[in-house]
């Protein structure tokens, strides 16, 4: 399952995502700038209490296809910027399920 974030577009805010995980008690398998993998599905209350917590460190778990498509294509920028040397796949800009 792919849960989206907003705002997370540094090395810190991935580690700030990671240490809520963490403390949450919820499993990732990936974190990427603006995307985390969790390892298994989470329950509403899971989704809610995450929200809260990552709210307090200004960043915003999102639900609309809309607002992820703009923060995915946000983060590639980002990216491409001040991490990589090559442009990234057109798959990158389609819109998440």
């Amino acid at each position: 399952m792919k849960l989206y974030i907003k705002y997370m577009v540094s090395i810190r805010c991935k580690m700030v995502v990671k240490d809520t995980f963490k403390k949450l008690g919820l499993h990732y398998v990936t974190v990427n700038l603006g995307e985390v993998n969790v390892k298994e599905d989470i329950t509403p209350q899971q989704r809610a209490t995450l929200k809260a917590a990552l709210l307090k460190s200004g960043l915003e778990l999102l639900d609309d296809k809309r607002a992820i498509l703009i923060e995915r294509i946000k983060n590639v920028i980002v990216q491409m910027i001040h991490y990589e040397e090559e442009l990234p796949k057109k798959e990158v800009f389609s819109i998440p399920k």
